[in-house]
C-alpha cells in the first residue's frame, strides 16, 4: 500500500535543467515531512532537500541557489527542480517521507537517474 516513486530523470547537458517528481501513496504524505537523495556511482547517499508539511525548506550546501523543492498535497506529490545543473550532479535520485527509507521500512527502490554530461 505505501508507495514512492520517483520521476523525470533524464540525460542533460551542464547548464540544463530537470524537474523531478515523487509520487506517494498509502496515507503517508500529508501529515509528514518530505526528503531528496542522491547517491552519485562509489559514493553514499547523501540528503539533498527537505520540505516540511507546511512548506519550509532546507538544502545541501552543493545545491543552494540551484534547486528547488516544493510539494503538492493535493496531488500527493513532492518536486525537485534543479537548474544549473553540473556533472558532479549526476546521481540517482531518490525521495523519502519521514525517513521511513532511510531506516528500512520501505525499499529505496530504483530511484530516478540524472546524468548531466555533454
Amino acid at each position: 500500500q505505501v508507495q514512492l516513486v520517483e520521476s523525470g530523470g533524464g540525460l542533460v547537458q551542464p547548464g540544463g535543467s530537470l524537474r523531478l517528481s515523487c509520487a506517494a501513496s498509502g496515507g503517508i504524505f500529508r501529515f509528514n515531512s518530505m526528503d531528496w537523495y542522491r547517491q552519485a556511482p562509489g559514493k553514499e547517499r547523501e540528503l539533498v532537500a527537505t520540505i516540511t508539511r507546511t512548506g519550509n525548506t532546507n538544502y545541501a550546501d552543493s545545491v543552494k541557489g540551484r534547486f528547488t523543492i516544493s510539494r503538492d498535497n493535493a496531488k500527493n506529490t513532492v518536486y525537485l527542480q534543479m537548474n544549473s545543473l553540473k556533472p558532479e550532479d549526476t546521481a540517482v535520485y531518490y525521495c523519502d517521507a519521514k525517513g521511513i527509507r532511510l531506516y528500512n521500512k520501505l525499499d529505496w527502490g530504483q530511484g530516478t537517474q540524472v546524468i548531466v554530461s555533454s
